[in-house]
């Protein structure tokens, strides 16, 4: 292991495009401290010590920002307004025939995708970045309810929100483009390793916080429970269902094409971490739509926003981890249905002379791919929804739900990412010395 390290030292191209990675990434955290302006970096600190870090409303964006929103900084968005654009293009593909027939341009039409999600992303992080500022000057943004949490903004003047909207609005145009430089001259995914960076800057503040909380045999205990969880997570997202697929010979001129077997490869976990995505995001807007219908003093809070409270917005409550884990499987089988076509995958084999042993080309190779993923699918959603409700469990066990970095979006993201990285290093070591970085 340590003869692989060393030869990626020692390899130059290799070391360069490390090198830049981990600048970019520097950058990128470095401006997730700096405060946007007419930002009182005091009052904002105290309310991050006496919140204990974020409520359930903002839990899931604040991960992604790698704890930016709550700070105000510049980077406060994080990468979200990205993730979330990209979501939507990609579901437009179904409602939208131009965007299906940009898609299957090729490289042309992608890059003009990819053009309309960047639109996107800057749109989402001005409606973002307004609606942060809007509840950061009603002092709903944290809920300890401390005097300093209404007084987070220095100015309250029309052209002071406007440079806020501003400033948050090109830190993510800036972040998207710091991705795309690690994309295009770093190591792996850039978008991906800023989530990853982002996640990953929260691990040791929430396992030290566990440790003073509720004493070092907890923190042992987590820290190895934390351990099998990503065993068992790395297991799983390597696991994929095997359909053999065979390419009857073709003679084309004096050449012969074909005649060789490969397969399709399914994984258990076909949709990533978007189902899981899409369920907190669902369940965050009835809690959402209570907190903006809150009563005024001294009045009455109407019964749907009681029953809303108690029920949709306590991450320990029975109700709320069944909604969570039904949603999640229902979202597993639809974001899995868009994105693996089966029939365009049987009509593709049957273009090239491909078939699957025993099963005809055609209608009967997508009915049986459709029937093969259906299957490989319902335990690779139970298996998101069992992930995702971690964190959830560990509320009611260890008493910190921000506290517990081993679950939810947050693991699947950083085993992910990362296996996608080190992929991505051994191949590239490998075709400098022949041997790569795992054996």
């Amino acid at each position: 292991m340590f003869n692989a390290i060393g030869r990626i030292f020692r390899t130059p191209d290799l070391r360069r495009k490390i090198g830049f990675t981990l600048g970019i990434v520097a950058l990128f955290r470095l401006g997730s401290f700096i405060p946007a302006p007419f930002v009182d970096f005091g009052n904002v600190q105290a309310c991050l010590a006496a919140s204990q870090g974020a409520s359930g409303l903002y839990e899931l964006v604040n991960l992604f920002s790698g704890g930016a929103l709550l700070q105000l900084s510049i980077f406060a968005l994080g990468i979200m307004p990205y993730i979330t654009a990209s979501i939507i293009v990609q579901l437009l593909r179904v409602v939208i025939p131009h965007f299906e027939t940009l898609y299957k341009e090729g490289q042309a039409g992608q890059a003009r995708l990819t053009q309309y999600t960047r639109y996107l992303t800057i749109a989402l992080g001005v409606l973002q970045s307004t609606t942060l500022i809007t509840v950061a000057r009603s002092g709903a943004l944290f809920p300890s309810g401390a005097p300093e949490c209404s007084q987070l903004i220095t100015n309250d003047a029309w052209y002071a929100v406007l440079l806020m909207v501003i400033t948050m609005t090109a830190g993510t145009g800036l972040i998207m483009w710091l991705g795309e430089l690690i994309t295009e001259r770093g190591i792996g995914n850039g978008m991906s390793l800023l989530i990853f960076t982002s996640i990953a800057a929260t691990f040791p503040g929430s396992l030290w916080a566990i440790g003073v909380a509720r004493g070092w045999d907890i923190f042992a205990l987590v820290l190895a429970v934390g351990l099998l969880i990503v065993v068992a997570v790395v297991f799983v997202e390597q696991s994929q269902r095997r359909i053999p697929v065979q390419y009857a010979k073709r003679m084309v001129g004096r050449r012969t094409y074909g005649g060789n077997n490969t397969y399709i490869p399914i994984k258990v976990n076909m949709a990533g971490v978007v189902p899981v995505i899409f369920a907190s995001s669902l369940l965050y807007l009835p809690a959402l739509i209570a907190q903006f219908n809150q009563p005024a003093a001294g009045e009455e809070p109407q019964p749907w926003v009681v029953w809303i409270t108690n029920y949709l917005t306590q991450g320990d409550h029975p109700l709320y981890m069944l909604l969570y884990f039904l949603l999640i499987i229902g979202f597993t089988y639809f974001y899995v249905a868009i994105t693996f076509n089966p029939d365009e995958v049987a009509e593709n084999m049957k273009k090239y002379g491909g078939f699957i042993p025993g099963i005809r080309a055609g209608r009967p190779t997508a009915e049986y791919l459709d029937y093969v993923l259906t299957r490989v699918t319902l335990p690779g959603s139970l298996y998101l929804g069992l992930v995702a409700l971690i964190p959830l469990i560990a509320l009611g066990l260890v008493g910190a739900n921000a506290n517990f970095p081993f679950g939810g979006a947050s693991i699947l993201i950083i085993v992910g990412v990362g296996l996608e990285t080190v992929k991505q290093i051994d191949a590239q070591l490998q075709q400098r010395h022949y041997e790569g970085l795992l054996r």
